[in-house]
Order: structure tokens, then C-alpha cells, then sequence
């Protein structure tokens, strides 16, 4: 089957999740502060996002722990351990925040209006009349961020929300 789709990232692209995930110091340009990283697993880290829409100033993004531009190339365990994640994370959201509903979106090269070449699902907190899509994105400070995921890494550790132990789960 011939492939359907080309890599949309410059030939000297520098992505921002890698080197966040990598540890060093981040290249000038890159948003992302190693306060982002909520947790990790071998396969999936949770990031707080560093642009923010509408009122509430944080939400995070699931990510592939190894480099993949989009959806159409992740593999099959690496796609329903994103999955899992998301759940997780939004399930920490409802803890930690308290948000009438969650949302998520993804999104797959230029048209379908991605702007990190890797792939990344975003989980929003949602609350009534928040007109999450209406809002133009937004920096959200390096400090907001770093309490925010403060925020979600103690709801992930919180006692009876998983039934057990959170850091049981490895990929």
C-alpha cells in the first residue's frame, strides 16, 4: 500500500517534545519549561500545553515518548497507551479542578491545523460557557504551567482515585 502522506516537518526541524522529553537544555525558540513534564512512562508522557484557549490557563497533551509526526504513523500499542493516558489524565483534571466536563482534540499536518510536528492530544478542563474554540490561543506563563502540573501529578497520587498504587502502570 502506498503511503498517504509525507512528513510536513522542515528538514532542520528541532521538536520542541523531543528535546523537552530528552532532559538538556532547550534550544531558543522552544516554549516548552521542564516544568511541563507531568509524568512520564517508557512509551507516553503528559505535558501541560503551553498555549492556552479560553478562561481556565492550563490544559495538558498526551504524547508519544518517541518521535511520531501523526497519528497515521503511531503504532498500534503506542495509540491505545495514549488512549489510556488521556483518560487518566482527564480523570486527575475532574479531581484536581473540578471541571464540569473534559474535551479532547488532535490534530494531522497543515490542514487539519497541527503546528508541532509531533503527535500530541490535548485534553481540555471544561466548564459552562468557557467557548473553549471561540478564544484565540494564548501563552500561558512557565509558572502558571509549573503549579498546574503540580496540581495534576497530587490528584494522579490521590488516595482511592485509581483503587491502587498509580505508578503501577509500565509500558
Amino acid at each position: 500500500m502506498d503511503r498517504l502522506w509525507t512528513s510536513h516537518a522542515p528538514a532542520d526541524y528541532a521538536c520542541p517534545f523531543c528535546e523537552l522529553l530528552a532532559g538538556g537544555e532547550l534550544s531558543a525558540g522552544n516554549l516548552c519549561a521542564t516544568t511541563d513534564l507531568i509524568y512520564r512512562t517508557a512509551s507516553v508522557a503528559v505535558i501541560m500545553a503551553c498555549d492556552g484557549f479560553g478562561p481556565h490557563g492550563g490544559h495538558a497533551m498526551v504524547i508519544p515518548v518517541a518521535h511520531h509526526e501523526a497519528l497515521y504513523d503511531l503504532p498500534d500499542d503506542v495509540a491505545a497507551q495514549i488512549m489510556f493516558e488521556t483518560r487518566r489524565i482527564a480523570l486527575a483534571m475532574k479531581h484536581a479542578w473540578n471541571p464540569e466536563g473534559t474535551s479532547t482534540r488532535q490534530h494531522n499536518e497543515p490542514a487539519g491545523n497541527q503546528h508541532v510536528w509531533h503527535y500530541h492530544q490535548h485534553v481540555f478542563p471544561r466548564f459552562s460557557g468557557d467557548n473553549l474554540y471561540g478564544h484565540l490561543r494564548h501563552r500561558v506563563s512557565v509558572a502558571e504551567r509549573a503549579q498546574k502540573a503540580a496540581q495534576l501529578r497530587a490528584a494522579l497520587g490521590a488516595a482511592n482515585l485509581w483503587g491502587e498504587d498509580p505508578t503501577r502502570f509500565s509500558y
